[in-house]
């Protein structure tokens, strides 16, 4: 009897086990493709080139995905708190330098999660196109120091500058007085002065100039942008250091960092739109792929949207990747 038996409670036994496994792995199944809140991903746009682009390939993928999206214009300094709040759900460009503190004080609040950081790091300071030193207008270039000479600061002058030589900042709104308390802690504001710029486009639109007339120019600048391919050069200014600006405490007299070019997400948005946030954190874009973003804006003339579409259709491997 038992052994007549035996091979029908090992079969039992085996369709049991069976049963389990199959359930359980359905709604492992079930998880991992649960379904994102048809409530759009809203996703902040400020005023450069390679952010606006990125935020319409973030759409794009994420509406790849089946999800919707939503672009809503943001302060790029209050856009940590308006994530923080819920107004905006992710920023894709975190510039250490810019918005580091901002970031770091929306975080601290609770709400808003570190994403992880993209393969490209990011530099941001005055510079110069390569062909100023081509043309030797201001001798020692890139070290700061070649600025203390009265003839270069000459070389650098405008209409609007009264005589002096003008550094070209980005708008007010990005940096604050950082760079007129840097150029004031260096001893250079009797042969310089600090201008702002009413938009990227505008410093665009000066470097363009320069070269045409022939004069120098010194403006504001990042990387990775459209520039690094273009020729630019970052001054060498003495180097960055925790707490060295004046809003830390510091005299001003340092540079920028080599910094971190991070993703941030609204705490809320990572749990209704799992899928989106999975992507979002695998989501990392080297310096080339950032600056060539830019570059179907600034060099080809492109609509942001536009570009994005041939970012999307030229790259179709690495962003399915992130998916």
């Amino acid at each position: 009897m038992k052994s007549k038996n035996l091979p029908l409670i090992i079969g039992g036994i085996i369709v049991i086990i069976a049963i389990i496994f199959f359930t359980t792995q359905d709604k492992e199944r079930k998880v991992s493709t649960a379904e994102d809140s048809s409530k759009p991903t809203r996703i902040p746009v400020h005023n450069w080139s390679s952010q606006i682009v990125m935020a319409h390939v973030i759409g794009g993928i994420i509406q790849d995905m089946g999800g919707n999206v939503e672009y809503v214009p943001a302060d790029s300094q209050a856009v940590y708190e308006s994530m923080r709040i819920g107004d905006v759900d992710i920023s894709h460009e975190v510039w250490q330098s810019a918005f580091g503190k901002s970031f770091d004080t929306a975080r601290d609040k609770g709400g808003v999660l570190d994403w992880g950081d993209h393969e490209a790091r990011s530099l941001e300071d005055m510079g110069f196109p390569n062909w100023i030193m081509d043309k030797d207008l201001c001798p020692g270039l890139p070290s700061w120091e070649a600025l203390k000479n009265a003839d270069c600061a000459a070389a650098f002058a405008t209409p609007d500058s009264g005589g002096k030589g003008r550094w070209l900042e980005g708008p007010q709104s990005w940096h604050g007085d950082l760079m007129p308390q840097r150029m004031t802690a260096l001893g250079l504001d009797d042969l310089w002065v600090v201008k702002f710029a009413g938009s990227a486009d505008a410093l665009w639109a000066e470097l363009a100039a320069a070269e045409k007339e022939g004069r120098g120019t010194i403006i504001f600048n990042w990387t990775p942008n459209f520039t690094d391919g273009a020729g630019f050069t970052f001054i060498d200014f003495p180097p960055y250091t925790d707490g060295c600006r004046p809003a830390d405490g510091g005299d001003g007299k340092c540079g920028s960092p080599d910094g971190y070019l991070k993703k941030a997400v609204n705490e809320n948005w990572t749990k209704s739109h799992p899928a989106a946030a999975a992507m979002f954190k695998k989501l990392a874009f080297t310096t080339g792929q950032i600056g060539a973003m830019a570059a179907y804006v600034d060099v080809d003339k492109m609509s942001h949207e536009d570009a994005a579409k041939a970012w999307l259709s030229a790259n179709e491997k690495v962003w399915k990747a992130f998916q």
